[in-house]
């Protein structure tokens, strides 16, 4: 029978209890896990959301594990760690915050999710950074496992997979983010109305972005690898999946790193472009103005010439002038200069 099924997201200890699959009871208190995790046919789950030290500490004493076995949840690093009594895993969530104009900090958002995953029990130490936003939405995971609760018989690997399976749809939805960012930035590349220095602010913030995800997406092929090695032989397949989808991950975040360079090479030589430009139509309107410069210089020197204080002498400095002007202009016109 389920008891106690309400799962308010701001409580900092959730709990679940299966018998073969079948939910049994939910969010009871944490001095009963231990008893839970005896009984025959049971699984349970354990979540943590910003623990202290002496929740951590109930933890290790109700699971029975050493103290110095859940001192890894302030781990740092995307790892998969086998130890004689559990596997540790430290994961990552992922998300984008919101645009700030003008600012070149990263948005990218990250929740560190701790695992110990044992014979018959899951617990996650989740540590959100912001006390106002979710990161990693933990609900999702439930959702997952009410749908497949059949896969729930295969014991804490299933549990484990559904899991990982929203970690990394998680990071799929933000690199997709950033691939929209990224072709949102080649459309301003070669727009003549955009701001270049809000182009150069936007690329060197993708870049530093795309460089943290990196790290949180790649190792996460040795972590899918751990489990499928050591505690999934039942899920073989489903874990094949979850690789592939993982390698994809990585994959893409390649590209984008390389799709992100090649725009920063690209703003690069269009600037040279256009001061190239630039320079090819002053030097054209210069060597314009330089005629008549020249013609009339010639003409007000205070020595005799040909037409000298005559009305031909103006004259003809005003065909020169213009006749050579017009001459250079459409030279110029032709060539693309002016």
């Amino acid at each position: 029978m389920t008891t106690d099924v309400s799962h308010p997201r701001s409580s900092a200890v959730r709990t679940r209890l299966w018998s073969n699959g079948v939910l049994q009871a939910e969010n009871f208190p944490l001095a009963d896990v231990s008893r839970h995790v005896a009984e025959p046919g049971a699984l349970v789950w354990v979540d943590l959301c910003n623990p202290d030290s002496a929740l951590l500490t109930e933890l290790a004493g109700e699971l029975g594990l050493d103290e110095r076995a859940v001192r890894d949840v302030d781990g740092q690093r995307t790892k998969a760690t086998r130890y004689a009594t559990h596997t540790f895993l430290t994961v990552y969530g992922t998300g984008v915050g919101p645009i700030i104009p003008g600012d070149i900090a990263s948005r990218l958002l990250t929740a560190r999710i701790s695992i110990i995953v044992l014979p018959t029990a899951v617990v996650t130490v989740r540590h959100e950074n912001d006390p106002l936003r979710t990161v990693f939405d933990i609900d999702e995971v439930v959702r997952r496992w009410d749908d497949n609760s059949d896969l729930l018989r295969k014991g804490s690997p299933a549990l484990l997979h559904e899991l990982l399976d929203v970690v990394v749809d998680e990071q799929f939805d933000t690199i997709q983010q950033l691939d929209d960012a990224i072709e949102s930035l080649e459309d301003e590349l070669f727009d003549d109305t955009g701001d270049n220095r809000t182009i150069q602010r936007n690329t060197y913030r993708l870049r530093k972005e795309l460089v943290e995800l990196r790290r949180i997406v790649l190792p996460m092929r040795e972590v899918v690898n751990t489990i499928r090695r050591s505690d999934a032989a039942d899920l073989d397949g489903w874990y094949a999946d979850l690789y592939d989808n993982v390698i994809r991950a990585g994959e893409w975040t390649d590209s984008l790193r390389d799709m992100i360079t090649t725009v920063f090479e690209t703003n690069l030589s269009l600037q040279d472009s256009r001061l190239n430009i630039v320079v090819k139509k002053l030097t054209g309107w210069a060597a314009i103005i330089a005629v008549p410069t020249l013609v009339t210089g010639w003409y007000g020197q205070n020595v005799p010439y040909p037409g000298f204080s005559q009305v031909s002498g103006v004259v003809t400095s005003a065909l020169l002038s213009v006749i050579t002007s017009v001459v250079l202009y459409v030279m110029f016109r032709r060539r693309g200069w002016i």
